[in-house]
């Protein structure tokens, strides 16, 4: 196994270089073999109840049940960290959903997603304004208990970035699948905040150069509009 190369290298650069791809193939390889896992998990519980969400952008209230739309099979919901008395959101999670947010009308082809957060509707809206979210549906569940209920707020209130995928099934809606390295388990220590690595472009960027990601990057949590 040789790495493609436009020019000339160094043979302990070469060298190092064939070591890696193969590494890397392996990686890939275990990538693909996680991934089936995953598909075939089967269905898990279903929600406690229907629970209902305040869309920020159009003032609807809406029924989980109804977030799947057309014939998607799933549907991917996001916790932000943003609560109702909270000055800002997490900028962690807004870098995320600025990259989401771009992907977003592609994801639309083929599942539903949507973003949750304990703030009202208002705050949601202002927020999608700052950062030139066009595309994400943005929910509020100030008057639910979703967030409690499926590991996007821990037992004290705080809020958590918990990644949760639902299913539609000829039984009703069932969980399937939720970012669990987050947090829960033995095999979660040490992995946040890791967790979305594999949907998150930023880190795996930094991964491809020879800084990496450090240990103390912080995205800014400026507007993008203003920023830009």
């Amino acid at each position: 196994m040789t790495a493609p190369n436009r020019i000339d290298a160094p043979a302990d650069h070469r060298a190092a270089r064939d070591r890696l791809l193969s590494a890397e193939a392996d990686l890939r390889a275990r990538v693909e073999e996680v991934a089936a896992m995953r598909r075939a998990l089967p269905p898990g519980a279903p929600p406690r109840e229907d629970y209902v969400f305040e869309d920020a952008r159009s003032g609807a209230r809406v029924p989980l049940s109804r977030l799947f739309t057309g014939e998607h099979r799933s549907l991917v919901i996001y916790s932000l960290m943003y609560g109702p008395d909270d000055v800002g959101a997490c900028a962690m999670c807004s870098c995320l959903l600025d990259s989401l947010d771009g992907a977003a009308a592609h994801a639309a082809r083929r599942i539903d997603l949507a973003v949750v957060a304990k703030a009202p509707p208002e705050k949601l809206r202002a927020l999608a304004e700052a950062r030139g979210w066009r595309d994400l549906r943005l929910l509020s569940s100030r008057a639910n208990s979703y967030n409690r209920d499926w590991g996007g707020e821990d037992a004290g209130g705080a809020q958590m970035p918990m990644l949760n995928v639902w299913m539609r099934t000829p039984g009703g809606v069932r969980h399937f699948w939720a970012s669990d390295l987050l947090g829960v388990g033995p095999a979660a220590e040490g992995q946040h905040p890791r967790h979305l690595d594999m949907i998150w472009p930023l880190w795996n960027l930094f991964d491809l150069t020879p800084e990496g990601r450090g240990d103390d990057f912080m995205p800014r949590n400026a507007s993008r509009v203003a920023a830009s």
